[in-house]
């Protein structure tokens, strides 16, 4: 029998055996996590977790046994139980109910193995904080995880879950639950009772309907049921006062319920569904609104009411059955991108909707035939006094709104700092959403980095800013980034750790080409490049971007448009205009994103 080739890259840490499947760790590890209290053992290809890993904190250390009293550098009596072990990556398809021996565990991350159940033992783990058991092979939710009682975040996305009890209830303490991408047709009604979650995601799941309990989850602030068949969405949605962002695209909704109690509602996510129309009455409780998607319906008429979302920012409205706008959009300042394309317009020339959102609003306003424009009915919040003011004299924001909106507003203050009582308040308050925009900022304030564990949006449009500090990739947690009308000709590499960015901004920079980074970005919609100096089109790295609904290319200097550019069928939004290249021809530019594409598809060569 021909010998075994030994590995050519053996992993630092282990010992190897015969078989080369590694099932021991070097000593020296297991002394440095009786130390520190935290094992990594991840990405070693494990088939079975070593015994002596249970043993941590049991048996005698191989330190102690050659004891010498001049030496007392290692302290090895001064052991710290293990807290934190971290198994990921590994082939696991077991876990031994020794378990039980790690009772200071307070985060257990097993996600990516093969596991298909979980032992009894866990219910013992007292000071379970955080467990992550995604990306394996369970079928059941298993009952010993509800005996957590400790538990604040439970990570079980990517298994085969088909049923979920009663059990979840009993998980009082839990702020963060993902059960995304399993198999699931219902959730308990105990679900209710989890009043401290705020952020539940059940996306990618077989949901034919919601129980009204979720109404009753009074700290709910994201709530993600993309990819569903939901029909109908229980009443009791709106009474989720705190709810600030909520994503029920790809379903087949046919009506939305009144959200009369979602006073912080940011963001709405219709899109793909079925629905028939958006009244006054829902529009009327949605004046926190920064972005409504409702693309891919069949709405026909946007009521004259939409103006009162006066902080409305973004509107999709792709691919509807809108002849016409209400006239009075014209007058709504924040809203800096309508998107219409796919849809029958008769009012409105299809040259004035090609230019883009401003002109859109200013034909809008020039239409006006009177002033009588909605308002809305709660008023204008009144100045705050100097009561709470920080940040400097004429530099000024009211900590108590800050902490209050979860959002930093220090934007058109022509600095190029942020004081540090600012960022104090700030990280106090674990605000999500940082403008920075009109000033004269070079760099990113080095203080905003005390936010890195809650920022979701950062705005940094319209600086002055040539070069972005790749610090930048710290902010994980990001959804938006704003950076356009800057000086930038590049993005950082580090930025390809911002994976749940949804909406990118860099219009108006001195880019010649599309930052390589932008493409590892795969939760990507939203691209906005126009205005810069871009000239050739990257289709393949466009076509590996699944989620990318909307791309503007507009006023650069591309002199080509690639065939394949066509085979990108997830984009619904195309913005090619301004550009050098004569073909596509503007007649085929104007008939809009879906049939441009399918002429791309025509002119590839097979």
């Amino acid at each position: 029998m021909a010998s075994r080739k030994p590995a050519r890259n053996p992993k630092f840490g282990f010992q190897q055996t015969r078989d080369d499947n590694p099932k021991t760790v070097h000593p020296s590890i297991f002394k440095q996590a009786r130390k520190s209290g935290q094992l990594n053992l991840s990405g070693r290809s494990f088939t079975k977790v070593p015994d002596e890993v249970w043993r941590i904190n049991i048996d005698v250390p191989e330190e102690s046994k050659t004891v010498s009293l001049d030496n007392t550098d290692d302290r090895w009596w001064e052991q710290t139980d293990l807290t934190k072990l971290i198994l990921a990556s590994n082939w696991l398809t077991e876990l031994s109910e020794d378990i039980k021996e790690l009772s200071a565990l307070s985060v257990l991350d097993i996600h990516d193995n093969r596991l298909e159940s979980l032992p009894q033992a866990i219910r013992s783990l007292s000071n379970l904080v955080k467990l992550d058991v995604s990306r394996n092979r369970l079928k059941e939710f298993p009952s010993c995880i509800s005996r957590c009682h400790s538990l604040v975040s439970l990570h079980i996305e990517h298994n085969e879950l088909i049923h979920i009890g009663p059990e979840i209830g009993d998980l009082r303490k839990l702020e963060e639950l993902d059960i995304s991408n399993n198999q699931l047709t219902n959730l308990p009604p105990e679900i209710g009772y989890l009043t401290k979650v705020s952020r539940l995601n059940v996306s990618n799941n077989k949901f034919q309907s919601l129980p009204p309990e979720l109404g009753c989850m009074d700290g709910l602030r994201f709530f993600d049921a993309t990819h569903n068949q939901i029909s109908v969405l229980p009443s009791d949605f709106g009474n989720l006062m705190h709810l600030e962002q909520l994503y029920l695209r790809h379903n087949k909704l046919q009506y939305l319920p009144l959200l009369s109690k979602c006073q912080n509602l940011k963001e709405l996510h219709l899109g793909n569904n079925q629905l028939k129309e958006l009244t006054a009455e829902h529009l009327n409780h949605l004046e926190t609104l920064s972005v409504l998607d409702i693309r891919d319906n069949k709405v026909s008429v946007i009521p004259d009411e939409i103006v009162v979302l006066t902080g409305l920012q973004r509107l999709d409205l792709t691919n509807n059955d809108l002849t016409g706008l209400p006239y009075a959009m014209g007058t709504m300042t924040a809203l800096k991108a309508v998107v219409l394309d796919g849809n029958p317009m008769k009012s409105i020339r299809r040259d004035i909707i090609m230019r883009g959102t401003t002109e859109i609003k200013k034909y809008l306003m020039s239409r006006m035939e009177n002033t009588d424009i909605p308002v809305s009915n709660k008023g204008v919040h009144s100045g705050q006094g100097e009561s709470g003011i920080i940040g400097g004299t004429g530099q000024g924001v009211n900590a108590h709104d800050i902490c209050q909106s979860k959002a930093l507003d220090y934007s058109n203050k022509k600095t190029s700092d942020v004081s540090d009582d600012v960022w104090t308040v700030a990280q106090k308050g674990e605000i999500t959403s940082v403008n920075l925009s009109k000033n004269a900022f070079t760099d990113i304030p080095p203080g905003m980095i005390c936010l890195s564990e809650w920022l979701k949006e950062l705005n940094m449009g319209m600086n002055r800013i040539t070069v972005l500090n790749p610090d930048i990739g710290l902010y994980i947690k990001l959804t938006m980034l704003d950076l356009r009308n800057n000086q930038l000709t590049s993005l950082p590499n580090e930025m390809y750790s911002l994976f749940q960015l949804r909406e990118l901004y860099i219009s108006y920079n001195r880019f010649t080409s599309m930052p390589s980074v932008v493409y590892q970005l795969k939760k990507l919609e939203n691209l906005f490049a126009d205005t810069n100096k871009i000239t050739q089109i990257d289709a393949d790295g466009f076509k590996g971007l699944p989620m990318l609904a909307t791309l503007d290319l507009q006023n650069n200097n591309i002199d080509q448009v690639p065939p394949e550019l066509g085979n990108c069928t997830q984009i619904m939004s195309l913005q090619l205009n301004g550009n050098a290249f004569r073909n596509p021809r503007p007649a085929i530019l104007a008939k809009g994103t879906l049939a441009l594409l399918e002429y791309l598809r025509s002119r590839i060569v097979s």
